[in-house]
């Protein structure tokens, strides 16, 4: 039986509270006599939504609640929802009147909400789109969002519209996005951007010249992804028949010669140049839906700071490598060679073909007086850039530079601001953005926290050799426990190969062979250890409440940790997190999966140091992250804290604990278990809410750390 209605007064009654009308002096009399007019469960549903959106704004949820019911004769609760949702996430980035607009025109928002369903989102697809383009060959390219919808490219960043709705399903228009992706890369990597555009637009019609441009390069291009990516090749002449963007404006043959011309292997910019002259205004196809557009004078201001920053690093850096290839071949090494601009390297081609050439800077090697001189993987890194933009090493970058020659104060980026990260390029350089819990709007904050990944110095002291004195006698026991944990090889019998004979299955084997039965050939013994397949990810604490004591031991553990770990033989992390508010969370490397433990990893763990606060959920977030690109059968995320997640912001209490347990189920539904390690006394009271009854341990003495940990890792790993 459907329950009754809600009343006037009760209605009223809940959003006065949802509103903070008693400071807020908003009226609910208008809303309330919206709602009253429903049945029961829609009452329900906008009084819900009505809180959630209070817990961002109360002016806000005051215009939904006007406009709740036009939106539900509109659209289904679901799209409701997404429109109430989308309201919020813009007040978040840009504030309360883009957030009341969304609210407001509500009829723009059904009109698009087909494009929002069956679309592909920028935002949504930035996941997969980014490590695709990373991992092509080049110049390591950026994504970001256009201001103006288009697609294109300024050689360092390719900005793609925020959302593709071409064609009915999400997954084409996700394809489109791809393509894109490729094309612009290839633009960039093929050489588009070498012809001199100034000299070839000068004439009558430069729109008419650029529109011939595209079309002779999208055929070039198109030919180079074919060889490079072919099956991506093949889903963008689909994405040509979907969207009817194949056809040509005549059929000649001067337009087949053009093709032949422009698909061959070697072709380059200056085949694009020649075949200007074999085509007239009717003989290109249309633009495709996966070209964007050309902005030459983005480019222009790209190219000329890269070039210029470039030249200036490489000189330098042929500089100092070729003091180190004359103090080499010296009779006086401690003295410091002179190095002028007289000083030329040579370039060295292997034998790949031209073309290779042009587009892999790899096989190309630098030589200095007749001798190799060995590459650096960051010089490589520079000569890619560089091949790219002139397909060669242009003979003025092969000089060293002389003393004094260049200020590379000019060419340092800017300090960024982290409240500047959400400008411009989607990613910058060092930052990822991860999204944030809100339990009272059940709803995520989108892009809301900034996280960089820094390294951590060594620090060569005593502290390691005096931990391993400290607690040689635990290290000693630590180390025969392990031992043990690693297992003993265990013999099989009855095998096809093996070690050594196996003589109860060679008697009973003899016994078949006189009663007239098949001789088994299962005669031999073998050992055979079961293989550990474990990955663990320590994630430590360096808020500035660990300073002192829990600090000390926090060092101490992972000393010990290292030290036994290595006789088992699994895999494991180390990383150090604080930071202050969403726009700066710093996660500090210790230790890398693939990083051996070394003298190096020992002063890292020595110069752990406290720093500011604990916003947990957003490292757990990139600790998954890290996870997923690793095979294990056990994945095992420890983390070592002395209270509950805090920070400098909103971040505390109910709103920390809801995010961190938040993340944690991410996390566990990724198939990461997660433990925590802490000495706050309080902890039970919230870690069985974060991690599970027993999933968390809490230590009251802190000398005892280090026992404990140990402990707990051998239980968990077994």
């Amino acid at each position: 039986m459907p329950r009754p209605a809600l009343t006037f007064e009760e209605i009223i009654s809940l959003l006065d509270v949802y509103y903070d009308a008693e400071f807020t002096f908003i009226k609910s009399e208008d809303a309330t006599e919206l709602i009253v007019k429903q049945p029961r469960s829609t009452q329900d549903f906008i009084l819900n939504l009505c809180k959630r959106i209070a817990a961002t704004n109360e002016e806000l949820a005051f215009q939904f609640t006007l406009n709740s019911i036009r939106a539900l004769e509109s659209m289904d609760q679901h799209m409701v929802e997404a429109w109430a949702m989308t309201a919020t996430d813009n007040y978040d980035r840009k504030g309360l009147t883009p957030a009341m607009s969304v609210i407001r025109d509500l009829d723009n928002y059904v009109h698009t909400a087909h494009i929002n369903a069956c679309g592909a989102v920028l935002d949504e697809e930035i996941s997969v789109l980014l490590p695709f383009v990373q991992g092509l060959s080049g110049r390591k390219l950026k994504i970001a969002e256009a201001e103006d919808n288009l697609a294109y490219t300024d050689t360092e960043t390719i900005f793609l519209p925020a959302i593709t709705a071409l064609l009915e399903e999400s997954k084409d228009n996700f394809l489109i996005y791809k393509a894109t992706v490729a094309f612009l890369w290839a633009q960039i990597q093929f050489g588009t951007f070498r012809l001199p555009f100034h000299e070839v637009l000068d004439c009558k019609d430069p729109e008419l010249q650029l529109k011939k441009i595209t079309a002779l390069e999208t055929v070039r291009l198109e030919a180079y992804i074919k060889r490079e990516l072919p099956g991506l090749y093949r889903d963008m002449q689909i994405l040509k028949q979907k969207t009817a963007d194949n056809n040509t404006q005549t059929h000649h043959d001067n337009w087949q010669k053009v093709i032949d011309k422009l698909s061959a292997e070697n072709a380059d910019i200056d085949d694009t140049l020649h075949c200007l002259s074999l085509i007239d205004d009717t003989q290109f196809p249309v633009s495709c839906c996966y070209q964007g557009v050309l902005k030459l004078d983005q480019v222009a201001d790209v190219m000329q700071k890269r070039i210029e920053k470039e030249k200036a690093y490489f000189r330098i850096t042929l500089s100092e490598m070729a003091k180190e290839s004359m103090k080499k071949n010296s009779d006086t090494p401690d003295e410091e060679p002179e190095v002028d601009s007289d000083t030329t390297f040579a370039v060295r081609n292997n034998d790949s073909n031209e073309n290779e050439q042009q587009t892999n800077p790899g096989i190309i090697e630098l030589e200095l007086e007749g001798e190799l001189i060995a590459i650096p993987d960051h010089v490589k890194q520079l000569m890619t850039s560089i091949v790219v933009d002139f397909g060669e090493i242009p003979p003025e970058h092969l000089h060293a530079a002389g003393p004094g020659e260049y200020d590379l104060k000019k060419y340092e980026e800017d300090i960024l601001n982290p409240n500047d990260v959400w400008q411009g390029t989607y990613h910058e350089e060092g930052a990822e953005l991860y999204n944030e819990w809100n339990f009272k709007r059940q709803h995520y904050h989108k892009n809301w926290c900034v996280l960089r990944e820094l390294e951590t110095e060594p620090k060569y002291d005593d502290f390691v050799t005096d931990t391993l004195e400290k607690h040689k006698g635990l290290l000693k026991s630590l180390r025969r426990t392990f031992e043990i944990l690693r297992g003993e090889d265990k013999l099989l019998k009855k095998q096809v190969h093996g070690d050594d004979i196996d003589i109860d299955a060679l008697v009973e084997a003899y016994g078949d062979v006189k009663s007239g039965m098949e001789m088994t050939d299962r005669l031999f013994t073998k050992m055979h250890k079961e293989e550990r397949n474990v990955a663990v990810m320590f994630m430590v604490d360096m808020s500035g409440s660990t300073k002192g004591w829990i600090n000390e031991a926090e060092r101490e553990s992972l000393i010990l940790l290292s030290e036994v770990i290595q006789i088992l033989g699994d895999r494991f992390a180390i990383y150090g997190f604080s930071g202050v508010t969403r726009t700066r969370c710093e996660l500090y490397k210790i230790k890398s999966f693939e990083e051996e433990y070394n003298d190096e990893i020992k002063g890292r763990i020595s110069n752990i140091q406290p720093k500011d606060y604990t916003r947990m959920g957003v490292f757990i977030r990139h600790m998954t992250r890290i996870f997923n690109d690793i095979e294990a059968s056990t994945k095992l995320l420890i983390t070592l804290s002395d209270g509950k997640p805090d920070d400098y912001d909103t971040y505390r209490g109910e709103y920390g604990v809801e995010d961190t347990r938040q993340a944690l189920y991410e996390a566990h539904r990724d198939g990461i278990h997660s433990y925590c390690i802490t000495i706050d006394e309080e902890a039970r009271d919230y870690l069985p809410h974060m991690y599970g009854a027993a999933n968390y341990s809490v230590i009251s003495d802190v000398a005892q750390l280090p026992l404990k940990v140990s402990d707990i890792y051998r239980r968990l790993t077994t």
